[in-house]
């Protein structure tokens, strides 16, 4: 089976290995790609999608795995391309895809069907965003558009909220786009993933992630310093309440707007007061969530993963470990302002007992793998409990440096 993965983070690495690592006998491709995927992976020739497309064709690939959202919604979208082309794809349409890439849809798609959220006005100046703030704070605002995990901002006080509006409408830091200003809820966050086919769906581990630079969910918003997962994170009738009030819904509600959907389906839910409230839609897995995710899941994900692109939900070929399992991110200096890149990277080769994934590195002339990005790599430990996952994760990564090395010391123990 001819697998092409496109993308070139931590979670496609991690989703590379796992397809690697599949019974089913691969020969995986990527792209864009990696110094680290292509140790996995074999390199395309392609600059875009176009050629991308011209590649598959002529190389017959059995199927085209989006980890990376932006090429799902980029030109004709890479899931139509694939159709057209007559290549089964596991990434949605650039029609259902609108539920990541603009928040705007995804809200109208969430009260129109009933899903339980908080409150939002969508705005398209600054003017408009400060009357619909009418200074309630903490208020939440959400640059309506893909912005690589950084384009949301908790404001708890007008001067946050001005250093935002100013990066959308002055700066133009994530291009043209609305603002939506959202109710801010309270409580408890959870992840949850999907593997969806049309109206067939499985959910797959539920996890945490950690946006904030600094411990204690202190500092700059991040694309995420970390994740937990496991089975045992919520409680059966949590899950059976998130399932009928908040994912069923979902997968009912595509199916009437008429928007066919196969792929990963990720759940951003914040557990309030009043119940669990979604609060966003990712369209792929989560990323630094799918590396905790997938070290969690065992048996033929390749298969899995290609009958699933083909129109067939077959939950038989995979099943769950047990335990915890934590990634932990190691960031470059500077990040997330800016990402210091070339810094040498030393004691990979020392883990044992853990996966590595590279997220944004690359390899000099020497061989060694440097810093070329603002998160350089994360380490993901397993074990039977969370603490013992904490425990060996810190204990792994200690061994991996560089300059400028920025990481949390709370992954796994806060919010717990």
């Amino acid at each position: 089976m001819k697998i092409l993965v496109v993308g070139k983070g931590g979670r496609e690495h991690a989703i590379v290995t796992a397809l690697d690592e599949s019974p089913s006998q691969t020969e995986i491709y990527s792209f864009p790609g990696s110094d680290a995927i292509f140790e996995i992976a074999k390199e395309t020739p392609a600059t875009d999608l176009p050629s991308l497309m011209a590649f598959m064709k002529s190389e017959g690939i059995d199927l085209c795995v989006a980890g990376e959202e932006s090429y799902l919604v980029k030109d004709e979208g890479l899931a139509n391309a694939c159709e057209a082309a007559d290549i089964p794809c596991w990434g949605p349409p650039k029609e259902a895809a609108q539920l990541e890439a603009s928040k705007e849809f995804a809200k109208e798609f969430m009260v129109r069907h009933e899903i339980p959220t908080g409150g939002y006005a969508a705005v398209d100046s600054l003017e408009q965003a400060r009357e619909a703030i009418a200074g309630k704070y903490p208020t939440v605002l959400k640059f309506d558009g893909l912005a690589a995990g950084k384009g949301v901002a908790v404001c708890v006080d007008e001067a946050m909220a001005e250093e935002f509006l100013a990066e959308v409408y002055v700066e133009k830091k994530f291009g043209e786009g609305r603002v939506l200003v959202e109710e801010f809820l309270e409580g408890p966050e959870i992840s949850i993933f999907c593997s969806v086919v049309n109206d067939q769906y499985q959910i797959l581990a539920p996890a945490r992630d950690y946006k904030r630079l600094g411990d204690g969910d202190e500092g700059p918003n991040t694309g995420g310093m970390g994740a937990v997962s496991s089975r045992e994170m919520a409680e059966p009738e949590l899950m059976a309440r998130i399932d009928a009030e908040i994912i069923r819904p979902t997968i009912e509600g595509l199916i009437k707007d008429g928007l066919p959907y196969r792929g990963f389906l990720y759940f951003g839910i914040m557990l309030t007061g009043d119940g669990p409230k979604i609060l966003e839609y990712n369209c792929r897995f989560g990323d630094p969530e799918a590396q905790a995710v997938l070290p969690l899941i065992e048996g033929d994900f390749a298969a899995y993963v290609f009958n699933g692109a083909a129109g067939n939900l077959d939950r038989s070929l995979i099943f769950f470990k047990n335990g915890w399992s934590i990634c932990l991110v190691s960031a470059s200096s500077g990040y997330p302002q800016n990402s210091r890149s070339g810094d040498v990277i030393s004691g990979i080769e020392d883990v044992e007992g853990a996966r590595v994934f590279h997220a944004g590195t690359k390899k000099n002339n020497e061989g060694q793998f440097e810093t070329a990005g603002g998160r350089v790599l994360v380490v993901v430990a397993s074990a039977e409990t969370r603490e013992a996952a904490v425990e060996k994760v810190y204990q792994q990564s200690a061994k991996i440096s560089f300059d400028g090395l920025q990481q949390r010391t709370d992954i796994g123990v806060r919010n717990f």
